[in-house]
């Protein structure tokens, strides 16, 4: 996966940057550190944070050993024989070696096993791109299915991106408000097409019914709207809270409107986009008008 590098005043303003420039969530990333502001007289920082980041490369959790709370595993419990007359002769035999004031010899602990050292993901031979999107395909079809939805699943790739279509009539039900069901129906492919083929390479997003798309469209237009507002009035305005993908499309709407500059603030899952004066938007003093829309 490629890295990002970003620099801020603080390693929390790096971080916050990072996500909005990859779309995605805190959970999704990973992070380096490169520099730290460093301490300055009367409490004041000198520096900037500079920060390395990219999108989480996807693991296969590996099932833990059952064992008791004794060590012991049920393979071992089973084989251990219950209540058989051997263990009362041998109760009766250690009781006559302590008459004799012979001390049996305590005995030691079975070693457990040494575990089978696991290869790291990065050694492990990629996975096909076209067999993760024949299995995103396949479960998401049996979702359409099994949620008594008319609708039809198709399949791109283009090298490491797999772009995964749902088309049909009133597919609402897996949209939801603002695309949050969309986005749970994404992760949960993600889960079964990636995860559990060891995919930790490509990158794979679901569309419904053409949502993301108009989505992109709506928010693009209002974007634009808000910058203009700004530019008239003089006045930073807050969006309402988004989430990393919506961000990431106001941002990429912003980036080349002459005098605007955009910028994060708060924190997943009330964060949201500032609008301002590029003039103006690094003043802490400027007023933001909140979003009521």
């Amino acid at each position: 996966m490629e890295w990002v590098e970003i620099t801020a005043e603080s390693i929390e303003d790096a971080k916050a940057l990072a996500l909005d420039r990859l779309g995605v969530d805190d959970a999704d990333a990973e992070f380096e550190v490169l520099e730290e502001p460093k301490a300055g007289l009367f409490g004041r920082t000198r520096g900037e944070a500079r920060v390395r980041a990219r999108i989480k490369p996807n693991s296969v959790r590996a099932k833990a050993d059952r064992r008791d709370r004794r060590g012991k595993s049920t393979a071992e419990r089973q084989s251990k024989p219950r209540g058989d007359r051997g263990d009362r002769n041998d109760r009766g035999d250690r009781n006559d070696r302590r008459s004799r004031g012979d001390r049996p010899q305590r005995q030691s602990r079975v070693e457990r096993e040494p575990r089978e050292e696991r290869t790291p993901r990065e050694d492990l031979p990629p996975v096909d791109p076209n067999t993760v999107s024949a299995a995103a395909t396949t479960f998401l079809e049996g979702l359409v299915n099994s949620a008594g939805l008319s609708g039809s699943v198709s399949s791109k790739v283009d090298g490491e991106h797999i772009d995964i279509d749902v088309v049909g009539d009133d597919l609402g039900f897996l949209v939801g408000t603002k695309g949050a069901t969309l986005l749970a129906v994404q992760d949960l492919t993600r889960v079964v097409s990636q995860r559990r083929l060891g995919d930790h390479d490509t990158r794979l997003r679901v569309d419904v019914a053409g949502y993301r798309e108009k989505r992109r469209e709506a928010l693009t237009r209002f974007a634009l709207k808000v910058a203009g507002d700004v530019k008239t009035s003089g006045q930073a305005r807050a969006l309402e809270p988004m989430n990393s993908s919506d961000r990431k499309i106001v941002h990429d709407a912003l980036t080349e409107v002459e005098g605007i500059s955009t910028r994060s603030e708060g924190s997943d899952p009330f964060r949201r986009v500032v609008v301002a004066l590029a003039s103006v938007s690094e003043n802490s003093d400027s007023e933001i008008v909140a979003d009521s829309e």
